[in-house]
């Protein structure tokens, strides 16, 4: 009380420019990350200038030697501060599951993103690759092959791939992309393996999903991972061939996200013969390719009640391979996801009876399933289905940017509407950055990265994307959209969009627990080490992460003011030109991130991953600033090419805008005991006038738009996956050219307008003002012929397939009487074959 009294006396009776010193001279110091001793000197140089007493010298120098000197440190405050933490149960516990959970994979970029002061330098050169010329030979080879092979419409109406798609997918190996070489399979790195699940999401779901299934977690990538020789040697080759069909039941009807609580059970027991065999149990169901699978992975409990392995009698999560010919495997039944036909099915096992060369690793694999997949599913999570939303993004984008132009209304293309123009900028900005984030993910996997957190973070970012874009299109199409058929290239997609919102954990699991749940922890340079500490009783490993772990909250504290203050102008950009003031604003993103969670962190403790509201706005933050960071990666990769100035502009004003909603969400919901009035009061109200950002303006969402309904190179740059075929009786090929002939005769229909204005022309029906402008010198015979092109092209496209009562009945019959694509559409003229 007595060193408060002397420092209020001073500081009432000095000027006030006075005491702004040492308050700027400290979050300087803050700012700039200075040492403890650095502090120590500073406290005692502001002594010395204020004349301080001697008793005052003793508390800081008493202080200063407790806090400076760490062994005395360690057992004055650390050994007595666990113990009060210990008792009040102030950091969250870990279950050995959790621990598993967390440890798994590695931390990538998202450790920077997470510390408050972000490393551009590096983020904007991590490796944004290409395709290899094998990966990239066979893109154009068997890829292409089996799109043009496979008709969407017709896989729905017979509710099966085509027996000889079936076969080319096995004798073309797609089966065994990420099986290596010398097993049989094609050894494609992650960005090979994205980019060709991509291309085929383009074409058809189903088809995509036959394939993405065997090449994500399933019996391949656990065996290269964790079988033993002799396993991959015998399996390898047979999966990579498609001589084994494989899938893994996982999920069971009490234990979807929660893969923990899996009741699926085996019992470990010596044999008449003298060898160990385990007996088995499950009931899974959302199996994909289960019923016609030959090879069941599974995932299941294992007990040892005879001790035969002196392991204890709970082994723990094991994974292992059944032929599903094996007695007791029951097969056959199908679910029907949304409609969309592919193999996801139920599966049970009783009294199946498999020797313990079955589990994955043998002897060394027991226990160790939850594990295996864990680290499987922290990578696996950044490929298939983040591709998969990159496709149906893209070609959201290709068809809505194209039917913007053609279809008209009230004598007008619509995309020169602003409410089509507000969603075709949305789509156009979206398929920007997820093409990015796509690449830039990939780019780190093939580094030898596993990052859980942004494996999480694209599965959730890519199909929420993916599904804002798919309903935009939707919106923009009408009728069009709505009307299933040959010629509808979106129906299937927004029908299916659900499904991948769903898998691999839910959407709002994945928000709300998985990415700052994890985050929190892992991506965090410090809680993890305090936490282990803690539960390990280690005053020294304690010690060390809990006082750097101030100084990291002092550091973000500091900067988040600074920053906040100077609109992140002072903050430091590793780049020149457009993307530098975006590099400062995610650098003032990361400080108040940071600080923030750390407060949060502290403030609730354990309660906090309780708090999933609370904890879903800190998600939001992370994932679009990752997102934000691969657009500008794209951006700089790319050459800064001028002509995606508006979609880069978009991209990071939509991320940045989305991370100050969040921002001021939490502002106004989190409750901190002895913070709340600050944060839900000042910080809120500073918060709301002085934003990073605002969503884009109505002049940039117009360039946007219309960059994406323009014909020409920037357009195919932001579609570059989806598969585009040349054959005129292909619809996206029907809409290409249609879009085509239709905006450059806007040009002829610009002066025929200006005529009629002008009364050189009267006002007459299209066909009938053509033929009069072209007998008086309006326009040219070129001019004339493209006009009639366009509209019959206009005129093709806008249909939509209908059916006879008795097609429509029989449609989803196994042998279907519905019309072939080729005899709902007919070749207008001016849409000859190439």
């Amino acid at each position: 009380m007595t060193l408060c009294a002397f420092f209020v006396g001073f500081l009432r009776s000095a000027p006030a420019w006075v005491w702004l010193v040492p308050v700027g001279a400290a979050i300087a110091f803050g700012y700039c990350s200075f040492p403890l001793y650095a502090w120590t000197l500073w406290c005692a140089a502001l002594l010395l200038s204020l004349a301080a007493p001697l008793w005052v010298w003793c508390i800081f120098a008493g202080l200063a030697l407790v806090f400076n000197l760490t062994f005395v440190r360690r057992y004055l405050v650390s050994l007595p501060l666990m113990k009060v933490m210990k008792a009040l149960r102030f950091l969250p516990s870990i279950s050995e599951t959790e621990r598993t959970a967390i440890e798994a994979g590695t931390v990538w970029v998202d450790r920077e993103l997470f510390s408050g002061k972000p490393d551009f330098d590096r983020l904007l050169k991590e490796s944004y690759p290409d395709l290899n010329s094998r990966e990239r030979s066979f893109l154009e080879g068997p890829v292409a092959q089996v799109c043009r092979m496979t008709q969407d419409w017709k896989v729905f109406e017979t509710r099966d791939l085509p027996a000889d798609v079936w076969e080319f997918l096995k004798e073309q190996r797609f089966f065994g992309l990420i099986i290596p070489e010398e097993h049989g399979g094609m050894g494609f790195s992650a960005s090979g393996v994205s980019a060709v699940v991509t291309r085929l999401a383009s074409r058809s779901m189903p088809l995509a999903i036959t394939v993405m299934v065997p090449n994500s977690l399933g019996p391949a990538e656990l065996l290269i991972h964790y079988g033993t020789d002799e396993q991959k040697a015998r399996l390898l080759p047979r999966l990579a061939r498609g001589e084994e069909i494989p899938c893994f039941a996982l999920t069971e009807p009490g234990a979807g996200s929660d893969a923990a609580s899996i009741t699926s059970h085996g019992v470990l027991f010596k044999g008449d013969d003298g060898l160990l065999y385990i007996r088995l149990h499950w009931k899974k169901r959302y199996i994909t390719l289960a019923a016609i699978s030959t090879l069941l992975g599974l995932a299941f409990k294992l007990r040892d009640p005879h001790q035969i392995l002196g392991k204890g009698e709970d082994l723990g999560i094991t994974c292992a391979l059944i032929p599903t010919s094996t007695q007791g495997v029951i097969l056959g039944k199908r679910h029907d996801p949304m409609g969309v036909p592919f193999y996801n099915c139920p599966t049970e096992g009783v009294d199946v009876v498999v020797p313990l060369d079955c589990v994955i690793g043998g002897l060394n694999g027991v226990g160790q399933g939850w594990r295996m997949l864990m680290e499987c599913l922290a990578a696996g999570r950044g490929i298939s289905l983040p591709a998969a939303a990159t496709a149906g993004t893209q070609m959201a984008a290709r068809v809505a940017g194209a039917y913007a132009v053609v279809r008209r209304q009230f004598g007008t293309s619509i995309g020169k509407f602003e409410g089509i123009e507000e969603p075709l900028a949305r789509i156009g900005g979206h398929a920007y950055l997820l093409e990015a984030a796509r690449r830039y993910t990939c780019g780190g996997l093939d580094g030898g990265n596993k990052p859980a957190v942004v494996s999480a973070i694209m599965k959730l970012g890519s199909t929420e994307i993916a599904r804002r874009c798919v309903n935009d299109a939707m919106d923009i199409l009408g009728g069009a959209g709505i009307s299933l058929g040959p010629r509808n290239l979106l129906g299937h997609s927004y029908v299916g969009m659900p499904i991948s919102i769903t898998v691999e954990g839910a959407n709002i699991l994945t928000r709300s627990l998985m990415i700052f749940g994890q985050g929190a922890i892992r991506c965090h340079p410090y809680a993890y080490t305090e936490i282990d500490a803690l539960a390990k009783g280690d005053v020294r490993k304690f010690d060390a992460a809990f006082f750097a772990h101030i100084g990291h909250v002092v550091r973000n504290g500091c900067r988040a003011l600074v920053l906040s203050l100077t609109r992140g102008v002072i903050a430091q950009a590793p780049v020149a030109g457009p993307a530098v003031p975006y590099c400062k604003k995610l650098s003032w993103c990361s400080a108040s991130f940071a600080f923030l969670a750390d407060l949060a962190m502290s403030g609730l403790g354990g309660d906090l991953k309780r708090r999933e509201t609370i904890t879903g706005r800190f998600s939001d933050i992370f994932s679009w600033m990752y997102l934000a960071s691969a657009a500008l990666r794209r951006f700089e990769a790319e050459g800064r090419r001028t002509e995606d100035l508006p979609f880069l502009h978009w991209s990071m004003r939509h991320a940045l805008s989305t991370i100050q909603q969040a921002f001021d969400e939490l502002y106004a919901n989190l409750q901190i005991p002895g913070f709340s009035w600050l944060i839900n009061g000042p910080v809120a109200w500073w918060s709301r006038v002085n934003p990073i950002a605002r969503p884009p303006s109505d002049r940039l969402v117009h360039q946007v738009a219309q960059a994406l309904q323009a014909p020409g190179a920037q357009r195919d740059s932001l579609t570059p996956s989806i598969d585009r075929q040349s054959s005129i009786e292909e619809p996206l090929t029907r809409l290409d050219r249609a879009h085509e002939l239709c905006f450059a005769a806007d040009k002829v229909a610009q002066k025929l307008r200006a005529a009629v204005k002008e009364k050189r022309l009267p006002k007459l029906p299209p066909d009938q003002l053509v033929a009069k402008a072209l007998e008086g010198g309006v326009i040219s015979r070129e001019e004339a012929e493209l006009v009639r092109n366009a509209e019959a092209a206009r005129e093709d496209v806008i249909q939509v397939d209908s059916f006879s009562l008795k097609e429509y009945l029989v449609r989803r019959s196994a042998e279907p009487s519905s019309p072939q694509s080729s005899d709902l559409v007919t070749t207008p003229p001016g849409l000859s074959s190439p």
